[in-house]
Order: C-alpha cells, then structure tokens, then sequence
C-alpha cells in the first residue's frame, strides 16, 4: 500500500476522533456550567428531596381525603410542616438569644453569682470529691477557675458557636426546602416515573428496586435519627423550662446537637442533674431527674424499631452509613450516607450471591437459598 493511499485511510478516522473529542469537550462544559449554575441551590434542592420523600406517605393520606385535589393535599403538607419546624424552633431561639444576652450582661457587670456546693456531694462515689472541690472553688473565685479551664472553654466555644452561625444559614435553607418540598409532592407522579426512568437508565430492570430501597431509607433515618433528635430535644426543654433551670434554651440546642451526632444527651443531662440536687429542692429535682432520664433512654427503644421498619437492608446498615454521612458531610449526610451505603450493601450481596437470588435481612436465609441453587 502507499504512502498516499495510507494516507488517505487515516484521514477519516482522524477526522472522526476529532469530533468525537470536540463533542465530548463541548458536552463537559454544558455540564460544568449547567453544575456551577447550580451549585449554590444543591443544598436546597437536596433537602427538597428528602422532605419531599420522607412525609410522602402523608401527602398521599390527604390528597385522597381531599378527593385527589394534589394542589391541596401539597400546601396542606407544606403549611404543617413549616408550623412544625417553626414554632419550636422559634421558642427555642428565643428562649437561647435571651439566656445568652443575660449571661453577657452578668458577665460583663461581675452579677453571676454561683451558690456554694452542699456538703453532701464529697459523699458521692468517685466523682464527689472533684465536683465539690471545682464547684466550691468557683463560688470562692469563679475569674481564676475559668482561667484554669480556658483552653477546654475555649474549644467548646468556638464549636458551639461555629454550629450555632451554621444552624441559622440551615434554618434559612431548610424554609426554603420545605417549601419547594410542597411543588415536589404537587408534581410526584411525573416526578417518580423520572426517578425510575434514571434508575433503570442506570441499572437496568434493578434500578427501579435501588429507588424503592432509597425511599424507604430516606423515610426510616428522617424518622429514626432526626425525628426523635427534635421529639428529645422538644421533651428535654419542656422539662428544664418547667423546672426552672437557668439557659434552658441553649442546654436544648446543645442536647438536639448531640442527640443528631449520636453522642447521647448525657453530657447535658448529668451536670444539670447534678446542678438541681444541690441548688433545688429534692422533689424538683427528683422529678426532673426521672424526666431527662426517661428522655435519654428513650431513643434506645424507639430508634430500631423505627430503623429497621420495612428496611430492605440491616437497621445496623443504616445506622453506620448515616453516621458516617454526617461525619463526612453534615446534616445532609445522615440521608445521603445511608441511602449509599444501603445500595452499596445490596450491590455486594447481589455480588456474593447468585443473582437471581432475592436479597433479605437475614443472611443464613441467604446462605441457604445459594447452596440451593449451585446444587
């Protein structure tokens, strides 16, 4: 073959990778500009989702007793919603924006004025002894002691307020997710055949079950992990503002902090605890002892149940995956770590078992079922 015949066979396919590389380049930007178009309503739109799928099984109830009217049954969900995020939001902020202004002025003027410990705590086991030394020490010179712990002051501080200045731009995001949550459930139908379309686009007949698993997951960690962080949170301020315990509002912030992180509401409830049997009388504190305890425990009992209801994967799965998520990827992640490790788990037992096979919560059922099927 000659130089020029060989050529003139490499024109084409040159010119063919060409345009494949021109289109592909052109295809890239599209979508890197259409993502930094974007980019700043992610969050927003994420939370719009994640709303919109977590109290779909309501929207569904009312729109059937508003005789199918979707218009309704979605502003109906959108209204309680955000009467349900407002309103113990706003009385916690208040009651928080008030205890820290007095703080300020007491500390800016040298009114705090902390009451000398009892004589019974040196009693207590282990920690008695510690606990009075500091807490008398406190009441003698309180600028020294703060002093001593300045730099644990100052750690817990900055965390406080760096999650206290996030949570207000977090409130503002979530409004505005609640309320195009409401446009989300109006339009659900076409926008569930869409989400199917995408999954079987992306995994074939499998993806439709992969968006199932995703809804389900969604519904569980909204109920399991962040619905019963706000129910304790809500429970926990109700009993400190009825006891009288002094910054209420801000030790509930901090308990819905720690019971989202997981952390339990231990680092809250044991020094207040500590706090009223030595400045209340014992039946003030005897029952408010009784009520944060019951609101600490509760979420053992209640948190599986709710986990693991109708979950196509382990409630433990779940768990870690949205734990994981938030550690990696704040609030959001919760939803997001879960829904991807919920998938991951199922890729791999998908993987591990023969395909055909369903997958199930129990795994010696799947055991089982494989030996079956290579015999």
């Amino acid at each position: 073959m000659s130089k020029i015949e060989e050529e003139s066979d490499h024109k084409p396919f040159t010119k063919k990778t060409i345009e494949a590389a021109i289109r592909i380049a052109v295809l890239a930007l599209l979508i890197g500009w259409c993502f930094i178009i974007i980019q700043p309503f992610i969050i927003i739109l994420a939370w719009a989702v994640i709303i919109a799928v977590a109290v779909y099984p309501l929207y569904k109830f009312l729109r059937k007793k508003f005789g199918n009217r979707k218009k309704l049954a979605a502003t109906t969900v959108t209204l309680l919603f955000l009467a349900v995020f407002i309103v113990p939001g706003s009385f916690l902020t208040k009651s928080l924006v008030n205890n820290i202004g007095q703080a300020k002025e007491y500390l800016k003027d040298g009114q705090i004025v902390i009451p000398p410990p009892k004589d019974n705590i040196k009693s207590w086991p282990l920690i008695g002894k510690p606990i009075y030394n500091t807490w008398y020490h406190a009441t003698v010179n309180l600028e020294e002691v703060l002093k001593e712990y300045a730099p644990q002051l100052k750690v817990a501080g900055l965390w406080l307020f760096e999650n206290l200045s996030n949570a207000g731009v977090g409130m503002l995001q979530f409004i505005l997710s609640i309320i195009l949550c409401g446009g989300f459930l109006a339009y659900s139908e076409p926008g569930g055949k869409v989400a199917e379309d995408i999954g079987i686009r992306l995994m074939g007949e499998k993806g439709k079950e992969f968006i199932k698993d995703s809804e389900l997951t969604i519904r569980n960690v909204a109920r399991g992990i962040l619905g019963i962080a706000f129910f304790q949170a809500i429970l926990v301020g109700i009993g400190l503002v009825i006891a009288g315990v002094p910054l209420a509002g801000l030790w509930a912030v901090i308990s819905l902090m720690l019971a989202i992180m997981q952390l339990g509401l231990g680092p809250v409830t044991i020094p207040i605890i500590i706090y009223m049997f030595s400045t209340s009388d014992p039946l003030t504190a005897t029952l408010l002892a009784i009520w944060l305890v019951f609101v600490s425990l509760i979420d053992n009992v209640i948190k599986p149940m709710v986990l693991g209801h109708k979950s196509p994967v382990p409630s433990l799965v779940i768990f870690l995956g949205a734990i994981g998520g938030f550690m990696a990827n704040g609030i959001i992640g919760l939803f997001l770590g879960a829904v991807v490790l919920s998938l991951g788990y199922k890729l791999f037992m998908w993987w591990l078992v023969i395909e055909n096979i369903p997958v199930t919560n129990n795994t010696e059922q799947l055991n089982t079922e494989a030996i079956k099927s290579k015999e």
